[in-house]
């Protein structure tokens, strides 16, 4: 059985320069987040109440008072995007949450037993998968004028999981056939103490992995659903 952190793993990333780099603009950018209320100049739904427009009426350019400028209504941008990335990480961290939990689930069920409960997650899997992003954003447009934010996680999930279950259920199918989930069996293990025990922690490092990429993607979602007018609601 394999365990969720390599030691060599961990190595390796000590050693690459650009890992660790990445982890410290991610690190910054969730605390910029969290402490937001203290980095942030000015409130950002509110336009400040002095002088909003330069002399040829563009938006102010960066100035002390405003470090990325203000937009047209005078609003301060700096303020603006670091509540931003508040909405931006619980969405992506909230749909990639129910993505593990539900696609994890499916795919190890799908591979463990195989079968008509394959054949079956299988087929909702590739009924899923069919369809396309853009029809299902203009169809929850129609029916939903002013969605919540937990209506935009849970339409993200629903469109994303079904790669993680087939992925997760690929990585079961190869390690079901292994000798010690065949001791197991042989011992009289239940199949939920096989799943769990035997399974699941070498499903794991597949799973951290996708999910990392997910947050990602995520975010590009939510940020093309308020593109199209049915993301975040204003403020």
């Amino acid at each position: 059985m394999t365990t969720l952190f390599d030691p060599r793993a961990m190595r390796r990333f000590q050693q690459n320069r650009g890992a660790r780099a990445g982890l410290f603009f991610v690190a910054v950018a969730v605390l910029a987040a969290v402490f937001a209320p203290l980095l942030a100049p000015h409130d950002p739904n509110l336009p400040f109440k002095g002088r909003t427009l330069t002399s040829v009426g563009v938006p102010i350019g960066p100035t002390r008072e405003f470090p990325l400028g203000a937009d047209a209504v005078g609003r301060c941008e700096l303020s603006r995007l670091v509540y931003g990335a508040r909405v931006s990480l619980t969405v992506a961290f909230a749909a990639t949450a129910l993505v593990v939990l539900v696609g994890t689930l499916l795919g190890l069920l799908a591979g463990y037993f195989g079968g008509w409960t394959d054949t079956l997650l299988m087929r909702l899997v590739d009924a899923l998968l069919s369809f396309p992003f853009l029809l299902v954003v203009m169809v929850l447009n129609k029916l939903i004028d002013r969605p919540d934010l937990w209506v935009i996680f849970v339409v993200l999930a629903a469109l994303a999981w079904p790669s993680m279950a087939r992925q997760v259920r690929a990585k079961t199918l190869q390690l079901k056939e292994l000798d010690y989930v065949a001791a197991a069996r042989a011992l009289g293990a239940s199949h939920a103490r096989v799943l769990a025990r035997h399974l699941l922690p070498n499903v794991l490092p597949l799973v951290i992995v996708i999910a990392t990429a997910q947050v990602a993607e995520m975010i590009v979602a939510e940020s093309a659903l308020s593109y199209l007018g049915v993301g975040v609601v204003p403020p």
